[in-house]
């Protein structure tokens, strides 16, 4: 699935028509509360941002994506009218894996879209964590607990993600929470506890590599001097 947070309704239309007809999947979004909304319950394989949008700032958008741990590697492009130098350079060093100005293209895109996938797909193959009898595959979203497969919401498997992906680094709830779920930790809110006992549970035996580490948060392997500097 490609997504693509485009304001102007005949070009999101026509990229999306182009893509279905190229053999990919697409959908579009006006907005992006429309598009974060989406994002919670689907990951996609690669997005197409534009940048002056209403509600949100693309390069925002670029920026919360590349905190979470969901998103963090999920291949970008920029589509955008701001085609200055500096524009280009804004994009690539918040995120950015390539950058289109328009007008565009639609047949350079669609080649730049395929080159970008066939990167990230290799990429992606040799992702996967195996700790105990637990193992990750963040690419298939596959999750086994001593061989048996277990089904996750999007936000335990993301902190699952990040837990084992840095094996033997605490991460303090601000931190978990900031890449969860995109903002600052409110010290009142126990989402990370809830979720943290959720994955627990469902994780059987394997749920106790997730490590309490006292008065700063959580882990799995490792020593409990080892903290997340992020």
């Amino acid at each position: 699935m490609i997504y693509i947070l485009e304001d102007d309704e005949s070009i999101r239309n026509f990229v999306v028509y182009a893509l279905n007809n190229s053999g990919f999947e697409a959908r579009g979004f006006g907005t992006p509360g429309v598009f974060w909304e989406s994002l919670k319950k689907e990951t996609p394989q690669l997005l197409l941002l534009d940048i002056m949008l209403p509600e949100e700032d693309g390069i925002e958008i670029l920026k919360r994506l590349r905190k979470r741990e969901v998103t963090k590697r999920l291949p970008i492009i920029m589509l955008t009218a701001k085609g200055s130098e500096y524009d280009k350079i804004i994009g690539l060093d918040s995120g950015a894996d390539d950058y289109m100005t328009k007008p565009f293209s639609i047949m350079e895109l669609i080649s730049r879209v395929k080159a970008l996938l066939r990167r990230t797909s290799e990429q992606k193959e040799a992702e996967e964590y195996s700790v105990g009898g637990l193992y990750v595959n963040p690419a298939k979203h596959i999750v086994k607990a001593n061989g048996e497969n277990i089904t996750l919401t999007l936000k335990e498997f993301e902190l699952l993600a990040l837990l084992i992906a840095n094996r033997g680094i605490v991460f303090n709830r601000d931190q978990i929470f900031n890449k969860i779920w995109g903002y600052d930790f409110d010290g009142e809110n126990r989402t990370v506890d809830v979720h943290v006992r959720t994955l627990r549970a469902k994780l059987g035996e394997c749920g106790q590599l997730i490590e309490t580490v006292r008065g700063i948060g959580y882990k799995i392997g490792g020593n409990e001097n080892d903290k997340a500097d992020l």
